[in-house]
């Protein structure tokens, strides 16, 4: 409690940034979060644990939007979930089979934690690249017929590495989308991959908050952030260049 409090301001304003990307790109960063909380001193798993609950909760008006809007390709949707859930489930296991050996486990997480993110920001530097070698704009289609053991699989990698480290499901499962369904429209593929991530996000998520890797303060201190962060910045979608906010992300 006392970390929380001395660092206040920086969970919040941490929230805050986090929440103005959300609301600008509709992605959600959460690449970010983890590695801030871990930054000023937070237990790597209690990092993990409630980065995941927080991202299922912001990403969810950012996935209701794409909802509304017809952005999201089921068929593609559920087989990358046939894969992500039970492949969180296996690493929840293996986490909560890991609790004696603390050291290992914190040190796991970093180590894993430090390849995500190196990927995760690869990934999303070369999206833009990976969308021109694919077809133009005019020979793109809304719907794609699911590549089912490919995306399964990829699903089954992602699941995991999620449910270990909390990063991977925007960057890089947008990535590797896009480069299993190229001929998709972005959009599409963006919001097939937000609206999967809140599930998969919630159910890891609370897999971490069975095992005690979850704080209910330091949670909410970054809901208090993010939320007037998202409505500030879902008013200004569009304004900033795309390019410019893949410069600050990556």
């Amino acid at each position: 409690m006392d970390l929380i409090a001395n660092n206040l301001h920086l969970i919040v304003g941490g929230g805050f940034l986090i929440g103005f990307l959300i609301g600008i790109t509709g992605v959600g960063a959460g690449s970010l979060t983890t590695p801030m909380l871990i930054g000023i001193g937070v237990d790597p798993r209690i990092a993990v644990g409630t980065d995941l609950l927080f991202a299922s909760i912001t990403k969810a008006s950012a996935a209701l939007r794409h909802q509304r809007l017809g952005n999201v390709d089921w068929p593609i949707l559920v087989w990358l979930a046939i894969g992500s859930l039970p492949g969180a489930a296996a690493m929840l296991y293996w986490l909560s089979m890991s609790q004696a050996d603390t050291a290992s486990l914190v040190f796991y997480i970093r180590k894993v934690l430090a390849i995500t993110l190196v990927v995760s920001a690869i990934a999303i530097a070369l999206h833009p690249w990976l969308r021109k070698r694919g077809p133009g704009q005019d020979q793109t289609v809304a719907e794609m017929p699911a590549h089912k053991l490919p995306t399964a699989l990829f699903g089954v990698v992602l699941g995991a590495m999620v449910a270990l480290t909390s990063v991977g499901a925007g960057a890089i499962g947008v990535a590797v989308l896009t480069g299993l369904y190229p001929a998709l429209m972005a959009r599409r593929i963006v919001g097939t991959d937000i609206v999967h991530a809140v599930p998969l996000t919630l159910v890891a998520g609370m897999g971490h908050a069975s095992m005690g890797h979850v704080d209910t303060s330091l949670l909410l201190a970054l809901l208090a952030g993010s939320v007037p962060g998202i409505l500030i910045g879902s008013r200004i979608t569009g304004k900033i260049p795309d390019w410019l906010l893949r410069i600050a992300l990556a």
